[in-house]
């Protein structure tokens, strides 16, 4: 496997309430698998599935609901490493490579946690800043820069 073998394929999301532009919070999730780490929607490209694909079913298998509209995407592939731990149970990955997207919920859209297979006890929208301190520490990094390069354009 080569080094950018390692590094799982992946979409992950920025999502603001049907409330966006007006008001500017974001979706956070609380994860049911560690202890007090929040983080946004994201989930592994399946074999063959276009990254939009991979964005509307990751949404519906972890927030119930894929009723969104496309804000804006992060214009590049962004990586983190696993820590140890989570590397072990990821195995042979040593972490993601991620393609970011800021969605908005349309007005029918229905949040539910409770999902066929539930990562998340739990759910909030906060404002930016909160987002960042409730994220677990290896994925500060590229939140911080994907939040930076959402703001610089405008959209939060």
């Amino acid at each position: 496997m080569n080094e950018k073998d390692l590094y799982r394929p992946n979409v992950a999301m920025i999502i603001v309430s049907n409330a966006y532009p007006q008001k500017k919070e974001i979706f956070i999730a609380l994860r049911n698998d560690l202890t007090d780490i929040w983080q946004f929607p994201q989930g592994g490209i399946d074999e063959g599935e276009e990254v939009h694909e991979a964005l509307f079913r990751e949404l519906e298998e972890e927030i119930g609901t894929n009723k969104v509209k496309i804000v804006a995407e992060y214009p590049e592939w962004i990586s983190y490493d696993f820590p140890p731990k989570i590397a072990k149970k990821m195995k042979p990955y040593k972490g993601q490579k991620q393609r970011y997207f800021l969605v908005k919920l349309k007005k029918s859209a229905k949040i539910d946690i409770n999902t066929a297979h539930p990562e998340f006890g739990d759910y909030k929208f906060v404002g930016v800043d909160e987002a960042l301190n409730l994220s677990a520490s290896f994925k500060q990094a590229v939140y911080e820069n994907v939040i930076k390069h959402f703001k610089n354009e405008g959209y939060l």
